[in-house]
This record gives C-alpha cells, sequence and structure tokens, in this order.
C-alpha cells in the first residue's frame, strides 16, 4: 500500500510539472491535431519530427496526428478540399504550411500573390467556423548550391513576401504565425560563410529537404509553437545522499556507489532527436537545443565520472562538469534504454502514419477510379462503400494511435555516477 501510494504520489508530481510546462506550448492535451499542406507536408518528414517531438515531451498526453499534405498543392487546394481531408478527422487543432508552389517559382507578382492569400483566408475561414485553432507556418526557403553570402535570391525573394502574407493572415485570424523561414535562412547563411565554396546542407533537393533540413524545419515551426525545452533535470548531493531539487522527474533512492552515488530517475518525458538527421547539427545544435535532460551532481571528489543509465555506460563527464550541471540528451539518445524507447516511439508513429498515408489518404481517399467502374456500379454506390472501407480503416487506425501511446509509457531508471578508473 504505501509503495502504490507513493507511485500516486510520483504521478502527480510529474503531471504537475508536465502541465506547468505546457502552459505556452500551442497543442493541449487531448488535441486532433491536423497537419496540412504540400509535398513537403506529404514527405511525413517535419510533421513526424514534430509529433515525436510533442508525444516524448508529453507522454502522458491524449494526442492524435493526422498528416494531409498532398503533392504539388497550393493554398486554393487546401482550402477546396477542407472539408473533405480535415474536417474528417474532427481536429482541435491545425498546421498550414503552403507557399512553396504557390510563387510559382518566380518573382513575386500581385494577382499570384493575392490568389494565395484568398486561399489560406478560406482556409481560416473554415478553421474558425468549425472552432479549430490554427497554427499559421511560413514555407521555408530553397537551400540551392548557389555560391555567395546569403541564401535570399532568387525565389527566396519571393518565399519571404509570402512569409508577411502568412503572418498577416494569422494575425487577422487570431491564429498563431510561426516563422521558419528566417531562422531557416539563418542557418544556411552561417554555413555560407564558413568557407569559399558553399555545399548545401539540407539534403533531399532545393525544394524538398532531406532529414537533416526537415529536423531543421521542425525545430523552427517546434520554437514557434512555443515548444518546452526542458526534458526533466535533478540536482542531486552525492555527500549528504539526498535530492537538492527535481524538475518533472522524481528521484529516489540516493546512495553511495563505488565512490560516487547511484539513485532511480522517473523522468516525465523523454529526449527526443532523429538519428538520421545528425549531419544538421554541426550547422544548427538542435540536439541539445530543444531537449535540456539535466543532471547536476554536487559533493564529488574531484576526478572523472562515468554516467550509467540502466546499467549502460552513456557518458564521462568532470566533477567540475557535474557540479556546474551537465545536459545529457546527445548521450542518451545514442545508446542505453532511453534511446531504446525513443527509437520504439519512432517506430510506431511512423508506423501509425505510413498506414494513415497508404491505407487511407493515398490509398483510397485520392485514388483515382476507371472510368469503366462507373459504368458498372453507380456513383452513388461507389461512394458509399468508399466511405465505408474509410471508416472501416480508421478504425485501425485508432489501435495504430495505441501502440504510440505503449511506447510512451514511462520507466523509473537506474542512474549510477562512479569514478573512471
Amino acid at each position: 500500500m504505501r509503495k502504490l501510494m507513493y507511485w500516486c504520489l510520483v504521478a502527480i508530481t510529474v503531471c504537475t510539472s508536465a502541465t506547468s510546462q505546457a502552459a505556452e506550448f500551442f497543442f493541449k492535451n487531448g488535441d486532433v491535431v491536423v497537419m496540412i499542406g504540400d509535398s513537403i507536408t506529404e514527405q511525413h518528414l517535419y510533421s513526424n519530427y514534430v509529433e515525436m517531438w510533442t508525444v516524448t515531451r508529453f507522454p502522458s498526453w491524449k494526442l492524435t496526428f493526422r498528416n494531409v499534405g498532398i503533392g504539388g498543392d497550393r493554398s486554393p487546394g487546401g482550402n477546396s478540399r477542407f472539408a473533405r481531408d480535415v474536417l474528417i478527422h474532427k481536429p482541435t487543432a491545425m498546421t498550414a504550411d503552403f507557399g512553396m508552389n504557390d510563387g510559382g517559382y518566380g518573382g513575386f507578382q500581385e494577382n499570384v500573390f493575392k490568389t494565395y492569400m484568398d486561399g489560406l483566408q478560406g482556409m481560416a475561414d473554415q478553421a474558425k467556423k468549425s472552432q479549430i485553432r490554427t497554427a499559421w507556418v511560413t514555407p521555408q526557403p530553397l537551400d540551392t548550391g548557389d555560391q555567395g553570402p546569403t541564401a535570399l535570391v532568387a525565389y527566396n525573394q519571393t518565399l519571404e513576401k509570402f512569409s508577411e502574407g502568412v503572418k498577416a493572415i494569422a494575425e487577422k485570424n487570431e491564429g498563431l504565425f510561426v516563422d521558419q523561414f528566417h531562422p531557416y535562412l539563418a542557418v544556411l547563411d552561417a554555413a555560407r560563410a564558413k568557407g569559399p565554396k558553399y555545399d548545401r546542407i539540407t539534403s533531399g533537393d532545393a525544394v524538398h529537404p532531406g532529414p537533416p533540413g526537415q529536423a531543421l524545419m521542425a525545430a523552427a515551426i517546434l520554437r514557434g509553437l512555443h515548444f518546452p525545452t526542458l526534458v526533466s533535470a535533478a540536482e542531486i548531493d552525492a555527500a549528504g545522499g539526498k535530492v537538492v531539487s527535481a524538475s518533472n522527474c522524481q528521484i529516489e533512492a540516493v546512495s553511495a556507489k563505488d565512490g560516487g552515488v547511484s539513485f532511480t530517475r522517473l523522468d516525465g518525458a523523454l529526449p527526443f532527436f532523429p538519428s538520421e538527421a545528425v549531419s544538421i547539427l554541426p550547422h544548427a545544435p538542435i540536439l541539445e537545443e530543444l531537449n535540456d535532460y539535466r543532471l547536476k551532481v554536487t559533493g564529488l571528489t574531484e576526478g572523472k565520472y562515468s554516467v550509467r543509465i540502466g546499467g549502460k555506460a552513456i557518458a564521462e563527464r568532470t566533477s567540475e562538469q557535474l557540479t556546474a550541471g551537465t545536459n545529457l540528451a546527445m548521450e542518451a539518445l545514442a545508446d542505453g534504454p532511453i534511446a531504446e524507447q525513443a527509437k520504439a516511439v519512432k517506430a510506431a508513429v511512423e508506423n501509425k502514419n505510413r498506414f494513415h498515408h497508404d491505407q487511407i489518404f493515398r490509398g483510397i481517399v485520392l485514388s483515382n477510379v476507371p472510368g469503366w467502374v462507373h459504368e458498372v456500379i453507380p456513383a452513388t454506390e461507389l461512394e458509399a462503400r468508399k466511405q465505408a472501407i474509410i471508416a472501416e480503416r480508421l478504425a485501425k487506425l485508432s489501435a495504430l494511435d495505441a501502440e504510440v501511446s505503449k511506447t510512451l509509457v514511462m520507466k523509473a531508471q537506474t542512474f549510477e555516477i562512479v569514478p573512471v578508473k
């Protein structure tokens, strides 16, 4: 009974701390989030990363994410298909990311810009009518191989003007403006400044970044959504064998260990970073910037210490570094039980979103029916069958949402801080 009461207290403490972190974050517990956009959204890279970062930061929340990006789409297309693709999921929140195709890949033209703005406003009107909170996201700039001190040339100048339009739409409709254009541009320009020859740093192609560029996109979007950077933080007094402070985690069983200290730590969140995007880190250290997984240990004898989690040595720190406090996010995501859990979350999210895209969205909603089928099956009957299959597969999708939730169950881990011999 006493142990049950303890873990109830742990759950309350962790949840309370997580709630305080979430005060300004755009997404809320219970949200159904739809992410609409063009081919960059349909790639399921930045959208997956935003989802993965969010669910690992708030593992106890009930969250549902759906991606309805379509290659080649523009804002008028998003407006015309809003009821079919967005409202079917009954969302409470939405991110809208259009603009890359809307500018026509040329110089700025007022009539083209007006069409873009009309499409965004049409979506805004429908979102407000359905009481959907909306984050309006700018397009990212192109990352071309053109040499020079800045990427803000040619079509990027058009995209910057279109980004100003996104800001105007957000302000007009009381939505959240998310600028990924300028943070992304700043990283490109900083990379250009490092040497006389610039090599593209975002992978993929100029329009469709690969994982490094899309992790950069996700980081900029999350900052715009007011994502909390703290995973958890703990301070231990090794000499006194006690907990000094704990934020979004619960510390128990502090004891001396081989000249160092050991304890159990139940975190209220997980760090996250997609391993396939590591090449962006020399240019933008977003792994640690978005994951403050902190440990501070005072009262240690001077020297170097090994940090073990679950019996696995993941890092080495000096006593001075531990006394000052250190971020273990990078090492915790490289190896050990925390890394394994983060990988399991990522795999479950990818599996769920792949099923939605392949078996429902592209597989049925966007599939073209050969003309001869209409000669055999009346259009009304065909549509009824189509909707029945969609409903059946959406029910299966809910089971995959549950699989994601299973990977997010937090477990207490044993930490050991012991001298390196």
